[in-house]
């Protein structure tokens, strides 16, 4: 990974260093020039809703609205109500006619998340939406043209969904026309260090705190960490720390979530932990390594200046001369 061009973050905090993530983002480029639907696949956590964003803001239709919905949040009356809209008198408590989200994102894009919970009577709807490119309100009579892109997204396995005919095999082909998939933080753990520097400073700016950054410490288990809730795991366990730090210039290993702060770190040996100094020397080896040898890269990705690492390095091999004569 030295010549070959890194893209450090799209829409905030999208950030694409790995080449799992760099690969998603290839992707999505060339599928955001299309309005055919498109269906995000990955883990609760992955960032598919960011991808979402993504594909809207790099579309025709950025400068439309971009309008997400929760498919798994909303009881099934409640969602196709919410969806399609309705017209007055057609439930109880419907005193006036509604515009369906659907029809607010006319020009723009509707994310559907966790399209996998909606029931197979509102997928019978929606499926007219996307062949007929229409909609028609809860209990009206009249159908309305629509100019919408439908993006889905689910961490479930549609495909089996499918077999087990709890979800339609033509709503699952035409969502799928163009399926992207989200790969999940452990699959792209070069993107750690990006997300947690991001979600620092967002953070920061959230609670009026002064800039702080992260202990080698810190960092260290970040990196060991396994993240089973991905990037939400992560943003929320950056958001705490910050909040712990109350105010100081650095976020020690003690402000990250426990089963964080216990992850077993690059510089705990098994006769006790080390020196601060070894910690942050191992660390910063470890993240060369990943970034190929690149230094830019790698003092991007520890939050330092450039000059510092190019210091720590010549310290290093210095110290490694003197230990070999």
């Amino acid at each position: 990974m030295t010549a070959e061009r890194q893209t450090d973050a799209v829409e905030g905090d999208l950030i694409a260093r790995s080449k799992a993530m760099r690969n998603v983002l290839v992707l999505a480029q060339r599928v955001a020039q299309s309005d055919a639907p498109v269906l995000l696949t990955g883990e609760s956590g992955s960032g598919k809703e960011r991808v979402a964003r993504y594909l809207h803001a790099n579309s025709r239709r950025a400068r439309g609205e971009f309008v997400a919905v929760n498919c798994a949040a909303l009881p099934e009356q409640l969602l196709e109500s919410e969806l399609f809209g309705h017209v007055r008198g057609a439930f109880t408590g419907a005193d006036r006619d509604k515009k369906g989200l659907i029809e607010a994102a006319g020009g723009g894009s509707m994310l559907l998340d966790e399209i996998g919970e909606i029931p197979l009577a509102v997928q019978v709807k929606l499926l007219r939406v996307l062949q007929d490119h229409e909609v028609r309100r809860v209990g009206g009579t009249e159908s309305k043209r629509i100019d919408v892109r439908i993006i889905a997204a689910t961490n479930r396995d549609l495909a089996e969904m499918v077999r087990e005919r709890a979800f339609r095999k033509d709503l699952y082909f035409r969502l799928k026309v163009l399926s992207v998939e989200v790969p999940s933080l452990r699959e792209r753990r070069e993107d750690v260090l990006p997300l947690a520097h991001a979600f620092v400073l967002r953070g920061c700016a959230t609670y009026h705190c002064g800039p702080c950054s992260l202990s080698p410490a810190a960092l260290d288990r970040l990196l060991a960490y396994d993240w089973p809730g991905n990037v939400r795991e992560l943003e929320h366990a950056m958001e705490r720390a910050v909040v712990l730090a109350e105010g100081k210039p650095r976020i020690e290993a003690s402000d990250l979530p426990p089963e964080i702060a216990g992850s077993t770190p690059g510089g705990v040996e098994a006769d006790g932990p080390l020196a601060l100094a070894e910690v942050e020397r191992r660390h910063i080896l470890r993240v060369l390594e990943k970034m190929g040898g690149n230094r830019k890269d790698t003092a991007r990705a520890l939050g330092i200046g450039a000059n510092t690492l190019w210091r720590k390095l010549t310290q290093y091999e210095a110290a490694g001369r003197r230990k070999r004569e």
